[in-house]
């Protein structure tokens, strides 16, 4: 592996990487300010990996603060090529239950005032979020949650609200009348942003709680039953996390999240990296 370079990325905490030897603390600038805070490198399973906690090492960034740009950037300029992207989560279903791990393959941006795409202009860009959850990855997450003996859910729907507040009763029964299942406040414009640069992205939310109003008779979510929920399966998210990066795919090219990025631009042409990294220095 070159140095300050991975192919596989991991947005999560301390607890990823705590438990790793060799671990190395980088900076990394990027044209659109600082990144939540140093990547951690380190060797999984024989392949690079790249570790960055999205609210900073100590919690201290809410999710609508998150500089999203700058940490997707630096993922891709570190050489990442597929994510993992971990999130805590609420269930808007009863049959999707506290402590259930879900593979989302799709979601519901609900969020504002968000920077959400790298491309500004000067050319016009469309990048399809049609799939945005690549099928290869999420099958080998499934297979290893499995093996865990973890309660989970193949597929789901996350709804992305800005934060930092928690839902109203009316706005909980809205998105699980509608049929979804998972709300949360960060995969939105994370695994967009990741797509835009050509990255595979894969997510697994861990259900904390039931959001207001699911559930009869339940007490409204805090935060601090949350935090208690994801600190008790923190050990069982870490270990699937780092047990997949292992069998992720030699090529990961070969994902296709690099070739969704063929006919995006106005001119015809595909959008690539090289374009955007000259827009934002000017060349």
């Amino acid at each position: 592996m070159v140095a300050d370079a991975a192919e596989i990325g991991v947005f999560g905490g301390s607890g990823f990487y705590s438990l790793l030897d060799d671990v190395r603390e980088i900076k990394v600038d990027t044209p659109y300010g600082p990144p939540s805070d140093s990547f951690f490198l380190a060797t999984v399973g024989g392949r690079g990996v790249a570790f960055l906690p999205r609210h900073g090492r100590r919690h201290t960034i809410p999710p609508h603060r998150i500089n999203y740009r700058a940490n997707v950037w630096a993922m891709r300029s570190l050489g990442v090529k597929a994510v993992i992207s971990p999130c805590a989560a609420g269930s808007l279903q009863v049959h999707v239950k506290p402590g259930d791990f879900v593979l989302c393959d799709q979601f519901v941006d609900r969020t504002s005032g968000r920077e959400c795409t790298f491309f500004d202009g000067p050319i016009v860009t469309h990048v399809s979020s049609a799939d945005i959850y690549d099928p290869v990855l999420r099958g080998i997450a499934a297979e290893v949650i499995r093996e865990h003996g973890i309660s989970f859910h193949e597929r789901g729907t996350i709804v992305i609200i800005n934060g930092p507040r928690f839902s109203t009763k009316s706005e909980s029964k809205w998105f699980g009348d509608a049929g979804w299942e998972v709300i949360s406040m960060t995969q939105y414009p994370e695994a967009y942003l990741c797509r835009e640069l050509g990255m595979a992205v894969v997510n697994i939310a861990l259900i904390t709680d039931y959001d207001a109003g699911v559930l009869e008779g339940t007490e409204a979510v805090d935060a601090r039953s949350v935090l208690e929920v994801f600190a008790q399966n923190a050990e069982r998210i870490q270990q699937v996390v780092l047990d997949m990066i292992g069998r992720f795919p030699a090529d990961l090219d070969a994902l296709g999240a690099k070739a969704a990025l063929e006919h995006t631009r106005g001119d015809g042409h595909a959008t690539s990296p090289e374009d955007i990294r000259l827009f934002e220095t000017g060349l």
